[in-house]
């Protein structure tokens, strides 16, 4: 078998972080028709590179085929859309943006993020490469262009609507194949003067809180400041400003600029490569031992459903998430172990999950069926869960975390 490489630096990679055997894609739900049919599974294999330390899983599956159509829409979390407001109005203070810049989000969804820049009249353009998901953005009045973003495609974007002030990129860098191609588009698309900004979960956050589910083929790198700023040296970028958030899980939001830029370097950047040097974020002792840490989690939540099924107790789940897909078929558990997931998002309800067939329903389900327990397999949003679905209480139901470690939280 050919040795894969590092699609950043090109280094041969020989490390594991994880190997979580073969899963089919995480969102790749399923219709009830094809409920007697087997789902494709592919390789999911995390390995960390010995040179520029971007953790990455190995490039199975074309993006077209996880990307074009997709199920994911950020409005139907409140606390995303929140996020996505507050950022906006930073981003206008802080760059005086006005009727005459240009905002260009790249992976803009729903429009969840733009819709706030298209209420202060500030021109936007979304680039989104599923079709179904910039449809719902351009009834908010978010002008979207259905691509994948690239050097080619910044290039077009130019052409017909000029430099940009600000791009945004909320949890996108993760998802390219090829990240240089993509990083390149951003030192293309700016303005000379120009500010790109990455929001992207903190591989230390994956690494000291076992956040394993976070790894599907869907991801395809895994990502720390010190990795980012190694790309975006190969690219033409520089990052000038950090910001820890508390957004799933823990994340990064990197301010950059073209290489030729004259911000000042800010004490948070100068803050978060300390905190990754002490916590040995270039050396593979920082990656050791963490696959062992994920077979304890995958053995003590088979432990506790069994001994609940046994009990006569029963179990739902909240989230028809990714990650909670990753955990679900990791751990080879179906709907004798869970009976149903409920989720907010229509687009997910009256299927199944993919490679589990656990059934997907509205939240309403709960009520009817009254769970002994309820699963939070977005663990992110656990608190926004607990306070949508409190009603859970009234008949004793409790909820339940998987990770970092599998815990009754109420």
């Amino acid at each position: 078998m050919t040795t894969p490489t590092c699609r950043a630096c090109g280094t041969d990679l020989k490390h594991t972080l994880v190997d979580l055997g073969l899963s089919p894609l995480a969102n790749s739900y399923v219709s009830h028709d094809r409920a007697n049919t087997e789902d494709p599974r592919y390789p999911l294999h995390a390995r960390v590179c010995d040179t520029c330390f971007l953790v990455q899983v190995d490039d199975v599956v074309p993006p077209s085929e996880i990307f074009s159509h997709y199920a994911y829409f950020s409005s139907y979390s409140s606390s995303w859309v929140e996020h996505a407001r507050n950022y906006c109005v930073t981003a206008v203070k802080r760059l005086e943006l006005r009727d005459q810049s240009f905002v260009v989000e790249v992976a803009s969804n729903d429009g969840y993020l733009l819709q706030h820049f298209v209420e202060k009249s500030v021109p936007v353009l979304g680039i989104e490469p599923a079709a179904n998901v910039a449809q719902e953005a351009e009834k908010k009045g978010v002008r979207s262009l259905v691509a994948f973003f690239g050097k080619e495609t910044a290039q077009k974007v130019v052409a017909e609507y000029g430099y940009a002030d600000l791009t945004a990129a909320n949890n996108v860098l993760a998802h390219v194949p090829d990240i240089n191609d993509f990083v390149s588009g951003f030192a293309s698309i700016l303005k000379d003067d120009g500010v790109a900004t990455f929001e992207f979960p903190h591989l230390l956050n994956l690494l000291a809180k076992t956040q394993f589910d976070t790894i599907y083929h869907e991801h395809f790198s895994y990502l720390s400041l010190y990795a980012v700023e190694k790309c975006f040296e190969l690219n033409g970028l520089k990052v000038f400003d950090v910001e820890e958030l508390p957004t799933h899980g823990g994340s990064l939001r990197v301010w950059a600029q073209k290489a030729a830029g004259t911000r000042s370097e800010t004490q948070n950047l100068r803050d978060l490569r300390a905190k990754e040097t002490k916590a040995g974020i270039a050396t593979l002792a920082c990656y050791d031992g963490f696959d062992t840490k994920v077979r304890a989690i995958r053995r003590n939540l088979l432990d506790f459903l069994q001994k609940a099924k046994t009990a006569g107790k029963t179990v739902a789940a909240y989230g028809a998430a990714a990650k909670g897909n990753t955990l679900l078929n990791y751990c080879a558990i179906d709907n004798g172990l869970i009976d149903f997931v409920v989720d907010a998002n229509p687009h997910k309800q009256n299927t199944l999950l993919p490679g589990s067939h656990i059934p997907v329903h509205a939240p309403d389900k709960l009520k009817a069926y009254k769970p002994d327990y309820v699963l939070i397999l977005p663990w992110n949003l656990q608190n926004e869960i607990m306070k949508d679905v409190s009603y859970v209480k009234d008949w004793g139901g409790q909820f339940l975390v998987a990770v970092p470690e599998v815990e009754v939280v109420g």
